[in-house]
């Protein structure tokens, strides 16, 4: 079975090629990104390790061959799933590393808008020493959190965010009652931004989340509330955000994902009243070793079976 690393941004990946010469498989590596890159570096693989390249019908369809695409993630928004189905590819992901990295940065991003942290740091060594300088604070106790997606990460999340704010509030419409933890109160998306001072967002990207966190959903919350987003950059429109911000309807602005990464010149560099970290919540080393070492195993364990561990498409190549 002939496997190619399409693209990624890790140091190296001795720690793949050592899993997959192990398991007798042949490897090769690329750094992929367009779709044409994949067709051409990928005209005799069997499977694809994928980070961040695109995979649709366009290079399932030019590669009859390739039967399966494991992606270095727990989402897999850079795969057309629609399309894999359609064409047999099997997709897997590795959906259950890093969840505590990802909620434990959440809710320092969380903690931090709450106590300005950041914004006091910017004042200091801009000159300004004084309590006051970015603002009024809240007591986190009286404070409502709002979490909008409760899957792994969201859950961690509420689970260390209760200790700290006085409520927990969420919302996810594709989980039962019976999956709210007791201490999370279940709301609806009007009444989660209605009611909280900060929303961390921990959904995937798809058709029904894009942009979700937008002029209109914004506009119902408190003056000077906060979001956090350390799921997908889809998920919030950066634009309306900066408006929100401007307008005093948020306070800060946490996040660790863009729609377009790096940001580059982009206003969110600029504003004063945003936090920004490099796609990063989701690193520690041990979390970076889980999630290379199961998103590769994925491929070993279907050269073995025909199925990988952590199935998103079922395949028929």
């Amino acid at each position: 079975m002939n496997v190619l690393i399409t693209d990624f941004d890790f140091p190296n990946v001795e720690l793949e090629l050592g899993l997959f010469k192990q398991a007798g498989l042949s490897v090769t590596t690329a750094q992929c990104k367009t779709e044409e890159d994949l067709i051409e570096a990928g005209k005799n693989a069997d499977a694809f390790l994928l980070q961040y390249a695109p995979a649709n019908r366009k290079v399932f369809e030019a590669l009859p061959k390739l039967k399966i695409v494991s992606r270095f993630g727990a989402g897999f928004d850079t795969i057309n799933t629609h399309d894999a189905q359609a064409c047999g590819v099997w997709v897997g992901n590795s959906p259950d590393y890093g969840v505590h990295e990802v909620a434990s940065h959440a809710f320092a991003m969380a903690l931090n808008l709450t106590r300005h942290l950041s914004f006091y740091d910017r004042d200091v060594r801009a000159g300004k020493w004084h309590y006051l300088s970015p603002g009024v604070l809240k007591r986190p106790l009286n404070m409502t959190v709002g979490v909008l997606g409760l899957g792994r990460i969201g859950k961690r999340f509420a689970h260390i965010a209760r200790e700290t704010y006085g409520k927990v509030i969420a919302c996810d419409p594709h989980i039962m009652a019976y999956d709210y933890p007791p201490y999370v109160e279940r709301v609806d998306m009007e009444e989660l931004f209605a009611s909280s001072d900060i929303i961390s967002v921990h959904t995937p990207l798809n058709d029904e989340t894009r942009n979700i966190i937008n002029k209109d959903v914004l506009k119902l919350m408190k003056p000077g509330s906060y979001i956090v987003n350390t799921a997908r950059g889809g998920l919030v429109n950066v634009d309306d955000a900066l408006a929100a911000l401007d307008s005093g309807i948020l306070g800060g602005l946490a996040l660790d994902v863009l729609p377009s990464e790096p940001p580059g010149d982009h206003p969110l560099v600029r504003h004063p009243r945003t936090i920004l970290t490099p796609h990063a919540a989701f690193f520690s080393k041990e979390a970076e070793i889980e999630l290379r070492s199961k998103a590769a195993q994925n491929i070993i364990t279907f050269a073995k079976t025909g199925k990988p561990d952590y199935v998103v498409i079922q395949g028929s190549r």
